[in-house]
């Protein structure tokens, strides 16, 4: 994996468990290749659309 791409996440994901306490660990663990599968249970998780929860992590 990408340690960018690790580095970059880690840290979004941290904002994101800060903004949405519903949210936990396992919801956020990045699987390479799974990245569809995460956003899509994210976005039900949180009654957001796929491209309401892209800006969402955008703008962390």
């Amino acid at each position: 994996m990408n340690t960018n791409v690790t580095g970059y996440w880690n840290e979004k994901k941290e904002k994101l468990k800060q903004k949405f306490p519903i949210i936990i660990d396992e919801d956020l663990h990045f699987r390479e290749g799974k990245e569809k599968e995460m956003m899509e249970m994210l976005g039900y998780k949180l009654g957001k659309t796929k491209e309401e929860l892209r800006n969402i992590i955008t703008t962390l």
